[in-house]
């Protein structure tokens, strides 16, 4: 099954269900409306097109519903970050890294894990 695509709000609300999974409605809308200001039924639209795109389940409890993931969040970034870097960088992470490099003060700790990393990744076979 291919991961959806979601929205920035809906990434929100996809942190809250990982976070607090198995959940409400009432538990996700506690946990956005302040912060947000998003009403009650704005967070219930978007569980819904969650659901509607495979990126949430639910089972019917009582009268309401719990709400759990069917992906986790590393395999939500990793989709996106492939479609970002294919739509931004012509799917070449060379011109993305140096984007990022030049455009932000990379902090030295920045640097010296971008220098791990790379270290790690030659020695792969």
């Amino acid at each position: 099954m291919p991961i959806p695509r979601v929205s920035a709000a809906e990434w929100e609300v996809m942190k809250v269900v990982w976070l607090k999974s198995p959940c409400s409605a009432l538990d996700v809308i506690a946990a956005l409306a302040p912060s947000k200001a998003w009403s009650a039924g704005t967070i219930k639209t978007f569980l819904n097109r969650l659901h509607s795109k495979g990126a949430l389940r639910f089972k019917k409890v009582g009268k309401s519903y719990s709400y759990y993931p069917t992906v986790t969040e590393d395999e939500l970034s990793a989709a996106e970050t492939e479609s970002f870097v294919d739509r931004v960088f012509d799917g070449s992470f060379s011109p993305m890294i140096a984007h990022f490099a030049r455009s932000r003060k990379l902090s030295d700790r920045d640097l010296d894990e971008l220098e791990r990393i790379l270290r790690e990744e030659r020695r792969k076979p």
